[in-house]
């Protein structure tokens, strides 16, 4: 038997709030944390984070398919900063607007979403498996 579609969502809608948490504590308790993790994770997470937003959408889709849409849009939002015209950037003072669009372009945020994506895939391909084999 298959774990249903909703019970599925459910699961990765928790995931991606441990996520969502765990950025924002990167972000939060920066001065606490090495100086690689505050650089680095709160993107890595982000990027994690769009991965099971995707995932929570595409549950009856092979997992690929998030791993793509999840670069695709994680690095649509960092090009869109390249756009600097008034109106985006008031959207982007505030803090749910710089959460999710960001404030200027890098390069290495590229990188890092990767990172996260990437890494959210592979655990998700290994434990996948295991959530099948607990609901049957």
């Amino acid at each position: 038997m298959r774990v249903n579609a909703l019970k599925e969502r459910v699961i990765y809608g928790c995931i991606c709030l441990i996520v969502i948490v765990l950025g924002l504590c990167s972000r939060a308790f920066s001065e606490q944390l090495p100086l690689f993790v505050t650089r680095h994770f709160g993107d890595a997470l982000w990027g994690s984070m769009v991965y099971f937003m995707f995932r929570v959408l595409l549950v009856k889709r092979k997992l690929w398919i998030a791993f793509v849409w999840s670069l695709m849009f994680s690095f649509g939002i960092e090009f869109s900063q390249l756009y600097q015209a008034e109106w985006i950037n008031s959207i982007r003072a505030t803090v749910p607007g710089g959460l999710i669009l960001g404030k200027g372009f890098l390069w290495i945020d590229l990188a890092r979403y990767t990172v996260g994506i990437t890494l959210s895939y592979g655990l998700d391909q290994y434990f996948r498996p295991k959530l099948h084999r607990i609901d049957e």
